[in-house]
């Protein structure tokens, strides 16, 4: 298969981004490469396309865990086959993990750089053939950086101590010009093919305020985006707390993390927030890399960060996906005296002399001048950051809270904030009457699937991606590969499930009406039955699914209007073996298609897929550390037994097996 179409097969684009392609093609040469892109402009792209193009397997160095958890989780999600060995998992873990990855098993290992020089994964990496080796958040392996970590200035002799060297790419998204001569310098890159993409984001809104009340200036922007999820970055533990207390008490589904938590705290709030169950997350700069959610809607500094990196990484969180996203600076005087504090007395870097700790502290001081700088600017704030990172910038972006002559200093006074707390039921029924009903079709199901799966619901497919389907309106599974983001592994996956509701609201080409079956809602490939062989009504009433909330019509029809059999034309030959009787949710649905036999439940699920029972099947190493992912996840046990296709009982003896 060529890029284009592992590109299209696995990730559903029907074309590369801004320099992408180039890193791509010369890694594939054997060429180093170093990519700055800004976040969101698709970055992993760049290796994960050759490593799946190539023979061996591909090592991702990732600073963080989740971070590591949320790309696997993506790539397995597409049909990729990756892992990762980090802490988290047991030491029996990573043995099986290590010794499937020498029997082929994954394309890509994402790796801690810590675990580099553990025996066990040297002796792995002396025997496997290792296609590439990623280094992400490169800009870590510099003193100069936001986020120095010695752990880095191994990883080029870990290089060297391979059998064979592979090309080696290192990416960022936020380097100024001595940062990327540190890249190449301490990575060893040789002659490496360097692309700078640019680090202007479009679709981001910066807004910068200093408000009297901070806290009222937040719950604004949280009412802006009532179904969005949230980012909201705070100095210190002590005003996390406070904010994530606040808006819990105003009624908003509010998170925390930083690092004075427990791990199984900071695991389950993280699980909270990237399945949407609690979808504002507050957070000290811990939270900075650990985050690959593409549905982030804003992103608001509560408090001043200490520099313009820190701050263009961490608000590049919001719109990841390329949908129109807010970044807001809160500014206020105290900020500069509580990051100064925070700089003068950070820990100290063990391996420095004196006089370096003494040039950074300094450094560190003249980059919160910078961010001061910006944070009080009166000309365009993305020519500020554009400039800073040494990027050529237009004068006005027309996106900016400066270029919008919106008010600096702002005045939120106890009535707006009572106003904004009363009125939230009030906006948020009319906003849902005045959505479209398509997109909240689309969004229902996507969500089903997902908790189906225990999944984020944007690991099935991204905001941007079912609007590019509504917009589209695909007919067919032909049709749905031209979707921006479909790929074939989630098209076999979902693909029929949405076209079903896409012709629910807008009946599409090739579509079979059923008379005599009773539909009380839009069509669903889980609920849609078709004549059997011998041309008769099965008679069946099948259930209809619940209407999502807030859509009082489709397509101008009401759901009785569309009571109605329905099923695409190339289906096959499907019927409910209990036709005449009433339709049990629960009992299995025969299909009797070409390639044996299967049976399902009512709501879509299969029971057995391969001729085996459930109870019977064997279990995989592969499927046991999905299981291990879904419950650090909080799938339960009713969707994970849906997922899997086994028995709650075998559920409940391999998480014991597993120590969970």
């Amino acid at each position: 298969m060529d890029k284009q179409g592992v590109l299209r097969e696995y990730f559903g684009h029907i074309g590369f981004r801004q320099g992408q392609e180039a890193l791509v093609d010369a890694l594939l040469d054997g060429q180093d490469v170093l990519g700055v892109m800004p976040t969101g402009a698709g970055k992993s792209i760049c290796y994960q396309v050759p490593a799946l193009m190539q023979e061996g397997v591909a090592l991702v160095i990732s600073p963080l865990i989740s971070l590591m958890c949320d790309q696997v989780a993506a790539l397995r999600a597409a049909g990729a086959p990756a892992a990762y060995i980090n802490s988290s998992l047991t030491p029996a873990q990573q043995a099986r993990a290590l010794e499937r990855a020498a029997q082929g098993q994954y394309k890509i290992i994402y790796v801690a750089p810590e675990r580099l020089d553990a025996p066990d994964f040297l002796a792995f990496a002396q025997s496997a053939s290792i296609s590439l080796v990623a280094v992400d958040e490169a800009h870590c392996v510099s003193q100069w950086g936001q986020d120095f970590r010695p752990s880095y200035l191994r990883i080029p002799t870990f290089i060297q101590g391979l059998p064979n060297r592979p090309p080696v790419g290192a990416f960022t998204a936020t380097a100024t010009p001595a940062v990327k001569a540190d890249i190449i310098r301490l990575l060893q890159l040789r002659q490496p093919y360097v692309a700078v993409t640019g680090f202007d984001r479009p679709n981001l809104r910066f807004i910068n305020q200093k408000p009297k009340n901070r806290f009222a200036a937040l719950l604004e922007v949280v009412e802006r985006h009532p179904e969005g999820s949230g980012i909201v970055y705070c100095a210190t533990r002590k005003t996390v707390q406070q904010v994530c207390d606040q808006l819990r008490l105003a009624g908003y589904p509010a998170t925390r993390y930083h690092a004075g938590l427990s791990d199984q705290e900071r695991q389950e709030n993280q699980a909270d927030f990237q399945y949407d169950r609690r979808p504002i997350m507050v957070a000290t700069n811990a939270f900075g890399m650990g985050i690959d959610k593409s549905n982030v809607s804003y992103v608001v500094h509560y408090n001043m960060p200490k520099n313009l990196e820190s701050y263009y990484q961490e608000a590049g969180r919001a719109g990841r996906d390329g949908s129109p996203a807010e970044c807001v600076l809160l500014y206020g005087g105290q900020d500069v005296i509580t990051a100064r504090w925070l700089i003068e007395h950070g820990e100290d870097n063990p391996d420095l002399d004196e006089a370096q700790r003494r040039l950074l502290r300094q450094r560190d001081l003249d980059r919160l001048r910078q961010m001061t700088f910006y944070a009080t600017s009166r000309r365009c704030l993305r020519a500020f950051i554009l400039d800073y990172f040494g990027e050529r910038a237009p004068d006005g972006c027309g996106n900016c809270s400066v270029c919008l002559d919106m008010p600096f200093e702002t005045v939120q006074n106890d009535v707006i904030l009572q106003k904004a707390r009363t009125s939230r039921s009030a906006r948020r029924a009319k906003e849902t009457q005045e959505k479209d009903p398509l997109m909240t079709a689309l969004k229902a199901l996507r969500k089903q699937l997902a908790a189906q799966r225990g999944l984020p619901a944007y690991l099935v497919f991204s905001d941007a991606t079912l609007r590019d389907m509504a917009c589209k309106r695909p007919g067919t599974l032909e049709d749905m590969l031209k979707v921006n983001g479909v790929g074939a592994a989630k098209c076999r996956q979902y693909g029929q499930a949405f076209l079903d509701v896409l012709a629910g609201i807008g009946r599409r080409p090739g579509a079979v009406p059923l008379p005599g079956t009773s539909y009380g809602g839009p069509p669903a490939s889980a609920y849609s039955l078709k004549n059997r062989p011998d041309g008769q009504d099965p008679g069946a009433s099948c259930p209809a699914p619940e209407v999502p909330p807030g859509v009082p019509d489709w397509d101008g029809m009401t759901a009785p209007d569309l009571d109605e059999g329905y099923v695409p034309a190339d289906w096959g030959d499907a019927y409910a073996p209990n036709a005449g009787g009433a339709y049990a949710p629960d009992a299995p649905i025969s299909y009797g298609g070409s390639g044996g036999s299967a049976a399902w439940r009512g709501d879509g699920t299969p029971l057995i897929s391969d001729g085996v029972s459930p109870a019977a099947r064997p279990w995989t190493e592969l499927e046991e550390e999905q299981l291990r992912l879904e419950l650090l996840g909080g799938g339960t046990l009713e969707q994970l037994s849906a997922i899997h296709r086994r028995s709650p009982q075998d559920i409940l003896a391999r998480q014991k097996r597993l120590g969970m």
